[in-house]
């Protein structure tokens, strides 16, 4: 008989909506630690059957959902699941996230596609017990020529998860130029941030290099170049690109080389750099910001929100009149109204006319399950500063 955690008469669970996962204060009393990913049943306290789930007693979020059936995790259930996961992006081409976590019913487990090659990141004990086996069925499903296991998000630890990389053939995977969307990239997909590339922001890249031809564009937190190098390759008169990172701006530099584009990339910390050029008149026509995760932790918004508004006015003040702001976040415990109201208030301090000319979202191989608002992260818009 399949174990059962059962919720508490007073819990207000958000698994009872539709969202996949139940914390360890939500539930009568734990299963034993010799339960750890193993498949368990989740009960309400009426003892109503809500799904069957992986579950980990380490974990915070001792249970995630699989399905709402009672399923096995073998073999056919993890098939089906990628299957559906690579068929909800047909079309989408040889770049792109394949499998999203538990929207695509795949608890932890993120699979990004770059060409002939995948970086797979696995984040819950049950699907890394399972690790052999998704390498398997992938291999057989997409017939890449290698995939990347990139186990070293602290992520894991929460799950009492060693943190590793290595390659399903065992060889090192070796940096190497890549072509994504009409641009080379030095890619190192074993050693670079994340999975060593930002794919979800490829769709954005282009809609606001089409604004930049005869402008002056200044790309913050520009990581490996992309907005400025695609603003460079549209036709601006001149490209600046910021970021704290001394490996991504090196980086960046040798894209642009790589690539006959003119654009200048700085080492520096975004905000001390626009206090630095407080006093100067405003002289950018196309800023882009896309910061990292400001709110990483729920208790971490307040000063998150803080943290936006200040570097989205810096921006505004820096802009000559009719330019455009390209601003963005990526931290799931922003929601969409936060963000508006943040750019508001910033719009307001800055006493500038400010008009949304386009709002910007996860594209669509990053999708989101309704049910659990942890599924959508990244929103932006595109401003029209007067």
């Amino acid at each position: 008989m399949i174990p059962s955690l059962k919720l508490k008469p007073n819990a207000n669970s958000r698994v009872l909506t539709g969202h996949p996962w139940v914390f360890a204060n939500e539930c009568i009393e734990l299963l034993p630690a010799a339960h750890d990913g193993a498949v368990v049943e989740c009960r309400d306290r009426t003892g109503r059957f809500i799904g069957t789930g992986i579950y980990n007693s380490k974990s915070q979020i001792v249970w995630r959902r699989l399905s709402r059936d009672r399923v096995t995790l073998d073999a056919a259930y993890l098939r089906t699941a990628l299957e559906r996961a690579i068929a909800r992006r047909e079309g989408l081409g040889d770049f792109k996230r394949l499998v999203w976590s538990e929207s695509d019913d795949l608890p932890g487990v993120v699979v990004d596609q770059f060409g002939d090659t995948l970086v797979v990141q696995v984040q819950t004990l049950a699907l890394d017990n399972c690790t052999a086996l998704i390498s398997e069925l992938l291999t057989e499903s997409v017939q890449p020529t290698e995939i990347i296991f990139r186990n070293d998000a602290n992520i894991r630890k929460l799950e009492g998860l060693p943190l590793e990389v290595h390659t399903r053939s065992g060889a090192t995977w070796e940096p190497r130029w890549v072509k994504i969307d009409g641009l080379d990239y030095w890619l190192d997909l074993q050693g670079g941030q994340k999975t060593g590339f930002y794919l979800d922001q490829r769709l954005q890249h282009a809609a606001v290099a089409k604004y930049a031809a005869g402008k002056r564009v200044l790309d913050a937190f520009c990581n490996q170049g992309s907005f400025a190098l695609h603003c460079a390759k549209a036709g601006a008169a001149y490209v600046c690109g910021l970021d704290s990172a001394f490996d991504a701006v090196g980086q960046a530099k040798k894209n642009a080389e790589r690539n006959g584009l003119t654009a200048e990339f700085v080492a520096a910390n975004v905000f001390d750099w626009f206090t630095a050029q407080r006093e100067t008149k405003p002289v950018w026509d196309l800023i882009v910001l896309d910061p990292p995760p400001f709110a990483k932790s729920k208790s971490a918004l307040d000063g998150a929100l803080r943290g936006y508004k200040e570097i989205n006015l810096r921006a505004l003040k820096a802009l000559a009149p009719g330019g455009l702001l390209a601003t963005y976040s990526c931290s799931h415990h922003m929601q969409d109204a936060q963000l508006r109201e943040v750019l508001a208030e910033a719009a307001a301090d800055a006493k500038r006319r400010v008009h949304v000319i386009e709002w910007s979202h996860q594209p669509a191989d990053h999708p989101v399950l309704v049910t659990m608002p942890e599924s959508e992260y990244l929103r932006g818009y595109i401003l029209r500063v007067e």
